[in-house]
């Protein structure tokens, strides 16, 4: 898509956070297993987690993906690192949380999602797009025209 202001971005990533974005106390959000099914023949979809709640294998289940463990301790620059290791000017990444910030500044395109869990301050402020809920953050991607008149300066 080309967003004037920013120029031509060819996303072909979509990196998630777990719990507080696409998940509630270790329970996928309704309808979000559809969602990242509906986007697997565009983008491919990366998801990281500290497995805070215990349920990371569940989930895993319920997607058919393989989720990314995040060890505890630095989870941002984890966050950050994975992003720039898989190319951040191809990501679009989701997330809600204090560890997600740097995630979001990373990625060509950081959306803060917010949750029953809130969403961290520092995360608003790193993010390129605020939405209030997973759906609307996956429907960003399903029309990015809409990306386009949010983002372009």
């Amino acid at each position: 898509m080309n967003i004037p202001g920013r120029g031509l971005i060819q996303l072909e990533h979509l990196v998630s956070d777990i719990n507080g974005t696409i998940a509630v106390d270790g329970h996928l959000l309704e309808g979000v297993p559809r969602l990242i099914t509906e986007l697997q023949d565009r983008l491919e979809v990366h998801l990281l987690s500290a497995d805070t709640h215990g349920c990371q294998s569940q989930i895993e289940r319920k997607l058919n993906l393989k989720m990314v463990r995040i060890q505890p301790g630095g989870e941002q620059d984890q966050k950050a690192a994975y992003i720039e290791k898989i190319g951040a000017q191809k990501v679009i990444a989701f997330g809600q949380g204090a560890n997600d910030a740097a995630m979001l500044k990373k990625a060509v395109i950081g959306i803060c999602v917010l949750s029953a869990e809130g969403a961290a301050v520092e995360t608003l402020n790193s993010a390129d797009l605020v939405v209030p809920d997973i759906r609307t953050a996956f429907q960003l991607i399903q029309k990015p025209v809409r990306l386009v008149a949010s983002l372009r300066k």
